[in-house]
């Protein structure tokens, strides 16, 4: 320990002495605007604001990463540790910060904080994490050069920050880049630019897709396509019929441009009238997009170019009859199809309350204000679960196998798997809630007695009692009595590149970024 230390003070002396022309003020600068964690929290921002999907989970993950890594810092380390602060006789006076740190030494703060939101956001996105990485390693030599931190300060709070990075993980796996690909493909029409499709757009759904917008990036890509717009005011049926009648017409197929709330719509459509169906990721968290392997609008583009396409399952959660009929209405009959969840319980009360704050807050904040309230108020459920009374906090199906198993369910390797992800919080212990969440917490939910979870092909819910609201693909409607839980197997023909990366995606990407750097924004042809 005490080779250590000495080694320790010699490094520390030789960067204090160092002199490297112009760097005094930026890497001073530098420091400063990582305090507590500014510089961190600002780029998320940034890239939730201007990126996509992938930036903004990465975004999300690196920020979660950098409150974990200073937690551990602030609370634990720098208290049990105690070390003193290098003493500031061989840094130049210039290099002084104006407000010298109070706390401890070890382990670095800064460093922590700048290796785990990099590294959060490499585990989502190496593209956006190697811009990062450099700006972070500044940042830790900073700490040395202007003389607030030992190497080895720097050092250890680099490996806190990695470690709290990775251990996100644990929580909440990163989406795969590229989802499974041994799922054989189907026919689809290949349609060379874009000629015989029709592309449904909801205008109002979730954050742009980036610099361009959708319309003109599609120019770009699909010149022949054509569009049927719906605003906030319009009439959404009426124009998903129309855009339906002209795909048919021209033999072609039906395009979606949304969040997954439109998609699931627009799949209902595409299913029932055996139209193959390109969805272009348009929304706010694009679920179902990710996990079939089109995470850009360009890979769809590929895809619909070659006709390349995959076959998904389409979720069923189908009203019993004689419940139906006591009903009297035709409504009660029509099955709900979902491409991505059910929920009964905590998961609709949550849908529906954040849907009644979010004209207010906005999305995120209302679905933090929504969760609290919902864990806060919420009451089980009661119902028969093939055959079995039941008293459960939430019933969460999703169409395919959700990973990770545990509480807060990521996304699907596949979505031909031909079963439901069953997942039970039972009711009837006390505090359900509070040893789910602290299970969950702890990495321990699969061995938690009040959660439950199962993949099955169906399943059959009966005498609901409790609540009144049931949510699939995050729409809050009115729950039936009683209701079959299934699937229709790979009924859905979704366009998916059938290689990752393949050469007309790269040359599609190209051709769109060099539309976003000159500015070019053609007309679009519209249905009259």
């Amino acid at each position: 320990m005490r080779f250590l230390g000495e080694l320790d003070q010699r490094l520390f002396t030789r960067v204090a002495t160092a002199r490297l022309p112009g760097a005094d003020p930026a890497l001073t600068r530098l420091s400063r605007s990582a305090d507590h964690g500014r510089l961190w929290l600002g780029a998320a921002a940034g890239l939730s604001a201007l990126g996509g999907p992938a930036a903004r989970r990465a975004a999300l993950r690196g920020a979660g990463s950098l409150a974990l890594a200073s937690l551990t810092v602030n609370t634990v380390v720098k208290w049990t540790a105690r070390r003193p602060r290098p003493l500031l006789d061989p840094v130049p006076p210039i290099r002084h910060l104006l407000r010298q740190p109070r706390t401890t030494s070890f382990p670095s703060g800064h460093s922590a904080s700048a290796a785990a939101f990099a590294t959060g956001v490499a585990l989502e996105s190496t593209g956006y994490g190697a811009l990062i990485a450099p700006v972070a390693a500044a940042v830790a030599f900073s700490r040395v050069y202007v003389g607030v931190h030992y190497p080895g300060d720097v050092l250890a709070g680099t490996m806190i920050g990695i470690g709290a990075a990775v251990l996100t993980c644990h929580w909440w796996p990163p989406r795969q880049v590229n989802p499974q690909r041994e799922r054989p493909p189907v026919a689809a029409p290949a349609l060379p630019g874009g000629d015989g499709l029709v592309v449904f757009v909801n205008t109002g759904a979730g954050p742009p897709a980036g610099p361009l917008p959708f319309a003109a990036l599609l120019t770009e890509l699909l010149p022949r396509a054509e569009l049927v717009e719906c605003g906030p005011d319009g009439d959404f049926g009426a124009l998903l019929d129309r855009a339906v009648r002209r795909a048919l017409a021209l033999g072609g197929a039906l395009g979606v441009h949304g969040g997954d709330g439109t998609v699931n719509a627009v799949a209902r459509a595409a299913t029932r009238h055996g139209l193959a169906l390109a969805v272009f990721p348009g929304g706010t968290l694009n679920h179902f997009a990710l996990d079939v392997g089109v995470p850009h609008v360009e890979d769809t583009a590929a895809a619909v170019v070659r006709g390349e396409a995959v076959a998904v399952d389409v979720g069923i959660a189908a009203p019993l009859v004689d419940r139906a009929a006591d009903a009297g209405t035709d409504a009660a009959t029509v099955p709900m199809e979902f491409l991505n969840t059910f929920g009964i319980g905590l998961y609709p009360e949550l849908v529906r309350l954040r849907e009644r704050l979010e004209p207010r807050l906005g999305k995120w904040p209302a679905a933090t204000v929504a969760l609290i309230r919902v864990l806060r108020t919420a009451t089980p459920a009661e119902l028969r679960l093939d055959g079995r009374p039941r008293r459960l906090w939430l019933l969460f199906a999703g169409n395919g196998r959700y990973v990770p198993d545990g509480f807060v369910p990521a996304f699907r390797p596949r979505l031909d798997d031909g079963l439901l992800d069953l997942r039970l919080i039972d009711g009837n212990h006390r505090l359900a809630r509070t040893r789910v969440v602290l299970s969950a917490l702890a990495g321990a939910l699969a061995r938690s007695r009040v959660y439950a979870a199962e993949r099955v092909p169906e399943v059959r819910i009966e005498n609901l009692r409790g609540t009144d609201t049931c949510a699939y693909d995050g729409e809050a409607v009115p729950a039936p009595g009683a209701l079959r839980l299934g699937k229709r197997n790979r009924a859905l023909v979704v366009y998916r590149p059938a290689v990752p990366g393949n050469e007309i995606a790269q040359q599609a990407r190209l051709a769109a970024l060099v539309a976003r750097y000159r500015g070019r924004a053609r007309g679009r042809p519209r249905i009259p």
